[in-house]
């Protein structure tokens, strides 16, 4: 299997944990449901499951991810990777940490909205994926006549 930046990716034999079915949370339990992985995808809110396909062969379980017991029910102690998605930065960051330092999870992600807390993430190992930073760099490719030439700290500005 192979990663979208093509490089191989090892199947692990636990579930992929995603906290938040927004946009990006649902699009991504689709398509890793779709090419087989088993995902739990966790939202407060009941009706953001609607957001998934009709295919989706996953697990939906409504709660609040930064508490231990809704972790618990997903099982996490099972869980390859933990993906925390949701639109809050500061839910974000707790969800990683919790799985990062009480669980042992090699693999956590967290999506951050603002550059600068970073360093933070940083800090515990944990990987994120910030869309002003990946926007910016998508701008700087399809203007190769104006060259932005940014570095991620200019980007975070």
């Amino acid at each position: 299997m192979k990663t979208s930046a093509g490089r191989k990716r090892k199947k692990k034999s636990g579930c992929i944990i995603i906290a938040g079915c927004g946009r990006l949370g649902a699009n991504l339990a689709n398509t890793l449901s779709n090419i087989g992985e088993s995902v739990i995808i966790i939202d407060k809110d009941p009706d953001a499951f609607r957001k998934l396909s009709p295919s989706y062969g996953g697990i939906t379980l409504t709660g609040d991810a930064t508490e231990i017991s809704v972790l618990h029910n997903a099982e996490i102690e099972k869980a390859s990777a933990v993906i925390s998605l949701t639109n809050h930065d500061s839910t974000n960051i707790m969800v990683a940490q919790i799985a990062k330092e009480m669980f042992n999870i090699g693999e956590v992600i967290a999506r951050l909205y603002d550059p600068e807390r970073e360093c933070v993430y940083q800090e515990f190992g944990i990987d994120t994926i910030c869309p002003a930073v990946l926007s910016m760099k998508e701008i700087d490719k399809m203007l190769p006549t104006i060259p932005l030439g940014l570095t991620d700290e200019e980007v975070a500005e």
